[in-house]
């Protein structure tokens, strides 16, 4: 079996391991922001019951979560409807970025717990990330820092255009 290391997350996740005075979570702010053209934010796409953000802490370009708008926890606590618009919007993920990136392969999943490595716990998403041959070296191994080509501004404004033209 072959181990994909990946030290540089350890930092993001040890950053949650003091609770904050008055809870918050980011991705229920992110339901307010507008995915539009000008936009500095990192929602790229807004559907009925979810929408898509880039992730802040990407393995790789093109990193996106599909978020429910409810701030909910549980897994099996989300309604059909909004379990079944986030498959549909995973798909249109992969369309998009596919589009964009021409990947090799895709990761596509959910961390449902802190201990299964979810940095918000209490506010279930999606991880789609695209994969190329090769997308690990020896920068986050050796200097605990991810190399991604393109600022993260750029590639949400792509996308933004992408998400447009494949649901126009």
């Amino acid at each position: 079996m072959e181990h994909l290391w990946s030290p540089w997350r350890s930092q993001y996740i040890n950053s949650f391991s003091t609770k904050p005075e008055k809870p918050s979570c980011f991705l229920c702010d992110a339901t307010a922001q507008n995915p539009d053209e000008q936009s500095t934010e990192l929602v790229v796409y807004r559907a009925t019951w979810c929408f898509v953000i880039m992730n802040r802490f990407p393995y790789n370009a093109g990193h996106l979560m599909v978020v429910p708008n409810e701030h909910v926890g549980d897994f099996s606590a989300l309604k059909p409807e909004v379990a079944t618009e986030i498959m549909m919007v995973l798909q249109l993920c992969h369309k998009a970025l596919t589009q964009m990136f021409n990947p090799h392969g895709f990761n596509i999943g959910a961390n449902l717990g802190r201990v299964a490595g979810a940095g918000v716990p209490d506010h279930v998403h999606m991880h789609i990330l695209p994969r190329w041959n090769g997308d690990t070296n020896f920068m986050p191994l050796l200097a605990e820092t991810k190399v991604v080509s393109e600022s993260m501004t750029d590639t949400a404004a792509q996308l933004r255009k992408i998400f447009h033209s494949i649901t126009a």
